[in-house]
């Protein structure tokens, strides 16, 4: 090991680097990414005194001290004169637009010979669905999808997802668009794909049999195809019926694409979304709605629950786009641009109609679907339509966001996405997160909450197996509390078992602490009954229930496992105290949009931090409000719920007090293990009288890390010395 300490200029700002060499220059990338925000892959590191660049293999023991850091991005804008344009800026060399664009006119000349100016065959394949989407505007229909949907769920998960980014008091735009989008996850879950339907008499899986004829009640319907399959156990014929209309969808809920994307387009409009179904020509179809947050058409594929990343079937599914055709009831559109920044390739592909045809067949359809539209109505979409080919053609010539991965086909079975070559990685990620802020003060105060609650069963003398009933019967009490209707949340205290009653009506003051903490109160009628019913806004109440259930259960646990109850046992893990909140968080890696940094430190247990390639070394820092100091005297690790394979093993904890310049060891632990889903693990901080305002968890292995190459972890949880806090015994 060979320590060095680095002089790092960075535009006009210098940073102080301690290194060990033994990290490897990745390490190295990475703490410079913490300091500059310049991802490890547009790094160019150059050694002052001898000029000459550092590279992954460079001697890191003899390299100059003084280095100088530029952004790749930053030398390539400087390298280009002022007059190259928008499509430069936009990312893009002049040799590679000059390229691209002589590409586009070979494929457009070449399109005058191959495709024809007749629309017979483009007609066919559109009509069906510009009737189709009629049906979404049917009352009934959507009334009938309306029925299905957990309106209240979706609201308070929409409410939810909004206040963990600090938004308490969302406009009406930012709840609609919030509920879009918990729309789109909940039909994901409801809805199921057939690959092979399991047999209708046996439930046993089936092999093909080709096709059957259409019976009357299943082309009410519109299922003019049937596929039949046969039972490989009982030999019994099952018919899949590929139905058209919604209606029927919204009660069968199964299908594949065809069927997803129908069924969704209709529930996007049953909400009042505008909305239009996109045909795509190499078979898929998905939505888009108009996001009036955004200002513009958004991308959602309720097959793989993926949404504004139009960029999903190019990039990460592999397909070769040809035409993909927006459909609503006002008009039909040639979007094909949005799903592309290869329209030079895919051009070479469009041969069904020449581009100037195809255009004119447009045209004329959506003034049919518009004929009888007033005037002002007609000006309104006429502006819209500009404005969305302005942003199309603004972005086909950008560059992608390198740092995003996205997906391969997730919906279907393996071996059929493979023989589709629609086969990639499994997950949406990001190897540049943005910074992000923790909404956890709650947390804090749950956790905080609890030592009345403790102290006084203590002060009792209440054995250990009582105060576990209580903690038990004060768990119902919320498990009550959170089973009702989240805008009217209440539960009674009499409603419950009164083996213990009188105890808990004793120890209920002990408790109003963490009633607030959660946004509760307790209520007593005149007949003596208490009720624990909302003391504010519904939505704290809805983000803290989790928290402080888990808790119970963690201290619940926790309890059953200590010896003696008593003042001694008031301590780490079992009582948590100064508990730090509110800082900001950035990672190596997150997975998007559910496993993302801020999850490591929102105290559940339903959800989780993921790294997507952190199983052989990432990290994650968190930066102190307000850059306070803290002398760490301990952290909690969590295990997440699933995957034992991708738990930490051998970690490195650090602590910053020049905001991330410098950084101190504060705890190493190697081949850490995790028995259980949820299991928390509690490491005290050794080295005392430190302060500093940034931690860094450098996770170095997962348990495995040759099958798997994510790393995953439930929460970390960071506890400070202050006068409230009960000291951790050693040991």
């Amino acid at each position: 090991m060979v320590a060095r300490k680095f002089q790092v200029r960075h535009n006009d700002a210098d940073f102080v680097v301690d290194y060990d060499t033994d990290d490897g220059f990745e390490i190295f990338k990475y703490q410079l990414f913490s300091l500059t925000s310049v991802l490890p892959d547009e790094q160019k590191i150059v050694g002052v005194d001898e000029n000459r660049v550092v590279y992954d293999d460079s001697d890191l023991v003899s390299i100059s001290e003084r280095l100088r850091l530029v952004s790749v991005n930053d030398e390539v804008k400087q390298s280009q004169p002022e007059s190259a344009g928008n499509d430069a800026a936009l990312g893009m060399s002049d040799e590679e637009l000059a390229r691209m664009l002589q590409a586009e006119e070979e494929a457009l000349m070449l399109q005058q010979y191959v495709a024809p100016e007749n629309t017979g065959d483009f007609e066919r394949q559109i009509r069906p669905y510009v009737d189709k989407v009629h049906m979404y505007e049917d009352s009934v229909r959507q009334e009938a999808a309306r029925k299905t949907v957990p309106v209240e769920e979706l609201e308070e998960k929409a409410l939810i997802s909004l206040a963990k980014e600090g938004n308490f008091k969302p406009s009406k735009t930012e709840q609609d668009h919030a509920f879009l989008l918990q729309l789109l996850f909940w039909f994901k879950k409801s809805f199921s794909w057939v690959n092979m339907p399991p047999c209708e008499g046996c439930g046993s899986e089936t092999i093909s049999q080709g096709m059957g004829s259409p019976l009357s009640s299943e082309i009410q319907y519109g299922a003019s195809r049937v596929e039949l399959y046969r039972c490989k156990f009982c030999s019994r014929i099952t018919r899949f019926p590929r139905y058209n209309d919604p209606l029927k969808l919204v009660e069968t809920r199964r299908g594949r694409c065809g069927e997803w994307a129908n069924c969704f387009t209709l529930y996007c409009r049953a909400f009042g979304y505008e909305s239009r179904l996109i045909l795509d020509f190499t078979d898929h179809l998905w939505t888009e709605c108009f996001s009036k947050l955004l200002g513009r058409w958004m991308h959602l594929d309720p097959c793989d629950g993926v949404y504004d990343k139009p960029l999903l079937y190019e990039k990460g599914w592999g397909k070769k786009l040809n035409y993909a055709i927006a459909i609503a009831k006002d008009g039909v559109y040639d979007v094909t641009k949005r799903y592309t920044r290869k329209w030079h390739e895919i051009l070479s592909r469009r041969n069904i109609i020449t581009e100037p045809a195809l255009s004119a067949f447009l045209t004329t359809l959506t003034q049919e679907c518009r004929r009888g539209f007033t005037s002002q109505v007609l000006s309104e979409l006429d502006n819209r339509d500009r404005k969305e080919r302005e942003e199309i053609e603004r972005d086909l010539h950008s560059t992608d966001d390198a740092s995003i991965s996205l997906p391969g086909r997730q919906s279907g079975d393996e071996e059929w996405r493979k023989s589709r070559q629609e086969f990639g990685s499994d997950s949406l990620s990001s190897s540049s997160c943005p910074v992000r802020i923790c909404v956890d003060e709650h947390v804090t105060r749950i956790y905080n909450a609890f030592c009345p609650v403790l102290s006084q069963l203590v002060k009792e003398e209440d054995s250990k197996s009582k105060a576990i009933k209580v903690l038990e019967f004060f768990k119902g009490i919320l498990m009550d509390v959170n089973n009702s209707p989240f805008k009217m949340r209440k539960a009674s205290i009499d409603s419950v078992s009164d083996s213990i009653k009188a105890f808990v009506h004793q120890l209920l003051p002990s408790f109003g602490e963490l009633l607030n903490a959660v946004s509760l109160k307790s209520k007593v009628d005149p007949d003596g009954r208490v009720d624990i019913c909302l003391a504010g806004d519904p939505i704290k109440t809805s983000l803290a229930l989790p928290v402080v259930l888990h808790a119970l259960d963690d201290m619940i646990h926790n309890l059953k496992k200590i010896d003696n109850f008593g003042e001694d046992s008031l301590s780490l893990p079992l009582l948590k105290l100064n508990r730090i909140h509110s800082g900001s968080v950035l990672a190596s890696g997150e997975e998007i949009p559910l496993g993302i940094a801020t999850s490591a430190f929102d105290g559940t247990r339903d959800s989780k931090w993921e790294e997507p390639n952190g199983a052989k070394g990432c990290w994650i820092t968190y930066k102190v409000a307000d850059d306070k100091m803290h002398e760490l005297v301990a952290y909690e690790i969590m295990s997440a719920n699933d995957v034992p394979e991708r738990d930490p093993m051998n970690w490195v904890v650090e602590g910053s007090n020049d905001g991330g310049s410098t950084w101190h060891v504060l705890d190493k632990q190697t081949s850490q293990m995790f028995e259980d889903r949820f299991q928390r693990r509690t490491f005290k901080i050794t080295s005392v009288g430190l302060q500093f305002n940034v931690f860094r968890f450098r996770f170095l292995a997962v348990k495995d890390v040759e099958s798997n190459p994510r790393l995953q972890l439930g929460s970390i949880d960071l506890y400070a010395k202050g006068s409230s806090f009960v000291q951790i015994p050693v040991g």
